[in-house]
């Protein structure tokens, strides 16, 4: 079980590399609702490093808030790497930063399918470096075990800790 420690832990981590490098993060939140952004503006003195959050629970959010298509949230899925990629590239043009994380999936009870059962999550990465060279965002599909509160948790830690160690 990820504990609040450990999420904490990594936040000061993330903080400490964004310093060194001068940057600002921006999160692009389905799944975890605003978790990632909370744990990280927990940190006293965050505001030096973190910009702003997108938490774009509906498919709408993520058209109105990301400019994300319609044609895109159906062809490929809320739940996909292709959603998830299309959200970090947004946030990070939206932002005022210089690296995003964008997370979606399906927490559960409820709502999973065969294609995408409960504890589905993708997520993606991308910074400033590589949308100038027009290089994909970092993409990654996970499926995690335990009930919503857990799958959401596991969410929050994995995005974080793909971020420091991207950040490494």
């Amino acid at each position: 079980m990820v504990t609040d420690a450990q999420l904490q832990q990594l936040a000061i981590s993330i903080g400490e590399r964004l310093r060194a490098r001068n940057w600002r993060l921006v999160t692009a939140e389905s799944l975890t609702g605003g978790w990632i952004a909370k744990i990280c503006t927990d940190i006293p003195g965050s505001s030096t490093w973190f910009d702003r959050a997108f938490v774009t629970y509906s498919p709408e959010a993520k058209q109105q808030m990301l400019g994300l298509s319609s044609e895109l949230l159906e062809r490929a899925g809320i739940v996909s790497e292709a959603v998830a990629a299309a959200m970090a590239s947004a946030a990070l043009t939206r932002g005022q930063a210089d690296i995003a994380l964008a997370v979606t999936g399906v927490a559960g009870p409820g709502g999973g399918s065969s294609a995408t059962p409960v504890g589905t999550l993708c997520s993606a990465w991308t910074d400033i470096n590589r949308q100038a060279q027009q290089q994909p965002p970092w993409v990654e599909t996970c499926h995690f075990q335990g009930d919503r509160d857990q799958v959401r948790r596991q969410t929050v830690h994995h995005g974080l800790a793909r971020l420091r160690d991207i950040l490494a």
